[in-house]
């Protein structure tokens, strides 16, 4: 679900920098809802067959994985059979979802360019840029824990010591959540105003009292 939306954020993208006047008429409500309930779908049904696969095994290694969360391939580990087919389903999914939603973005961030190239205004260009760079960090903080992860489990499993897949592991579930906020907050302008409003809407308010000079000197008060 995570690489859809990075998908569609890309085609947003496209169709905020190359229709700027039709961008409200092009992505409807209606139109991002179904964008989203079918990414949602897609990563449902093709997620589904993991948890079939696993509970098919027959297990004898206990219940203790070496990991920090159910990792697929962690908990298939321990069974004592054959889990070629889990490792080839897991290979064709990373390949499926990354492959075509890379594809897509690919294609998205070169017709970006293209769009890009051809504004008239130095400004423009240099404000479509910088509205493209936010999005193109949170692509590489997703993918790239996210493959390696991914073929090591698989490809590395002897060569890469285990600790070096657990931490990257984690990263691939900690970074993108934790970074993204701040990468966006960065590069977006609403959203730097609305942290600002939020901060200085919780500070106190500093009363000012003035004082009379009169009553301070004392000189020109009469009871």
């Amino acid at each position: 679900m995570e690489s859809g939306v990075l998908m569609l954020m890309a085609l947003d993208r496209y169709v905020a920098i190359r229709y700027p006047l039709r961008y409200a008429t092009i992505l409807t409500n209606s139109i991002i809802a179904k964008a989203g309930f079918l990414t949602f779908l897609r990563g449902v049904i093709l997620i589904t067959p993991f948890t079939l696969l696993t509970k098919h095994l027959p297990y004898c290694k206990g219940n203790m994985i070496s990991h920090t969360y159910c990792d697929h391939m962690s908990v298939a580990k321990l069974s004592c059979g054959n889990v070629k087919v889990n490792a080839i389903y897991g290979l064709m999914v990373a390949l499926l979802i990354g492959g075509f939603d890379i594809l897509c973005i690919t294609v998205s961030y070169t017709m970006i360019l293209r769009a890009v190239v051809s504004l008239s205004s130095a400004e423009a260009r240099q404000k479509a840029f910088s509205t493209c760079t936010a999005h193109i960090c949170a692509i590489v903080i997703t993918y790239v824990p996210a493959f390696f992860t991914f073929f090591t489990h698989r490809f590395g499993g002897h060569t890469i010591p285990h600790s070096v897949h657990i931490f990257v592991a984690n990263l691939y579930l900690l970074l993108p959540p934790t970074l993204n906020p701040i990468v966006y907050g960065i590069k977006t302008k609403q959203i730097q105003e609305g942290m600002l409003k939020l901060f200085l809407s919780q500070r106190p308010l500093k009363k000012e009292i003035k004082v009379n000079p009169n009553i301070m000197r004392g000189k020109h008060f009469h009871r």
